[in-house]
């Protein structure tokens, strides 16, 4: 028997009245690849405003994600929120399961709705097509949000213990819970203080909701990630960048964000070296906040927003 009642949809429901209330509208583009992308973009757009897209993580959807960062965000921007392929209403035929094909999908949105130029905030996995699209979009990709996102992770480091898990089998079974310890078992992963009063009820009925939709595709999208992934073969950007982590993240340890930082500055030193760009060190920002895990946008939402109006704002002024 179905159930008559669920929470999850509730809030989920709430939320999306709240992206409305802050001058969204939902809507859906044809690719015509056998892809169609869903996106969360502005009734109105303001020709004056700075454009951003907030590329979302596995976990719950985008909208609980961002909603925190969508309500700062909309008096100053232009902004949009799209689904990636396999979450939400994005969907594909297509077997790419790389970043680099999502990255593409997004340009692509952003494309079909007259967007040129952008900043791009990536969150977790979101972060991974974030970096890509500023890799494969340098003329349309102005500024760059990596946020908790293990870009520069490689596939060794699974076998040598940097990660809490040693396969993607492992970190698949956590990160698309399946049971309500499952679930537990991630918001510890995630949270330095989980939400508690959480009953197995409740996360059975957000499970039932929110994490069974192209669960297959979604491993795929995680094998695509560390299969054969190297630092030496990974892209570089040009971009100013700022980097924000949680001093105790488990997901992706801080190592990562200081090797990420170590790569962009290497780059800016050759580039610098070739006179081709300006130094780019000065713009590669890191801020790792105290206290907090992967979940810093839920737990430390004021200290995460103050990084990220002085960075992006610094933008609008220039």
């Amino acid at each position: 028997m179905s159930k008559c009642f669920s929470i999850t949809s509730s809030i989920n429901s709430c939320i999306k009245s709240a992206f409305t209330i802050s001058g969204l509208r939902p809507s859906s583009t044809d690719l015509g690849d056998g892809t169609v992308m869903f996106c969360w973009l502005p009734k109105t757009r303001n020709p004056t405003r700075p454009n951003i897209v907030l590329i979302h993580g596995f976990g719950a959807n985008a909208l609980w994600q961002f909603f925190d960062t969508v309500r700062f965000l909309t008096p100053h921007f232009n902004v949009y929120v799209p689904d990636l392929v396999f979450f939400g209403d994005s969907a594909s035929t297509r077997s790419d399961r790389t970043e680099s094909f999502q990255a593409q999908c997004v340009k692509r949105v952003m494309e079909a709705n007259s967007v040129e130029k952008m900043v791009v905030l990536g969150l977790s996995y979101g972060g991974f097509v974030a970096y890509s699209m500023a890799a494969q979009f340098k003329e349309c990709v102005e500024r760059v949000v990596i946020c908790c996102s293990g870009v520069c992770l490689e596939e060794k480091d699974l076998k040598e213990g940097l990660f809490p898990v040693r396969s993607v089998e492992e970190a698949a079974a956590i990160l698309l819970p399946r049971t309500a310890e499952k679930l537990r078992e991630l918001l510890r992963l995630t949270f330095v203080k989980p939400p508690k009063g959480l009953f197995s009820c409740l996360l059975n009925d957000f499970i039932d909701e929110m994490c069974g939709q192209c669960v297959e595709e979604k491993k795929e999208l995680l094998h695509a990630v560390v299969k054969d992934r190297k630092l030496s073969d990974i892209p570089k950007i040009s971009q100013p960048t700022l980097i924000v982590w949680g001093d105790q993240d488990r997901v992706f340890p801080v190592e990562l964000a200081y090797r990420l930082k170590r790569l962009i500055l290497k780059f800016s030193l050759l580039i610098e070296t070739s006179l081709i760009y300006r130094h780019l060190g000065e713009n590669a920002e890191l801020v790792v906040i105290k206290n907090t895990g992967h979940a810093f946008i839920c737990e430390k939402t004021k200290e995460f927003h103050s990084h990220l109006k002085s960075f992006l704002f610094n933008q609008k002024s220039s």
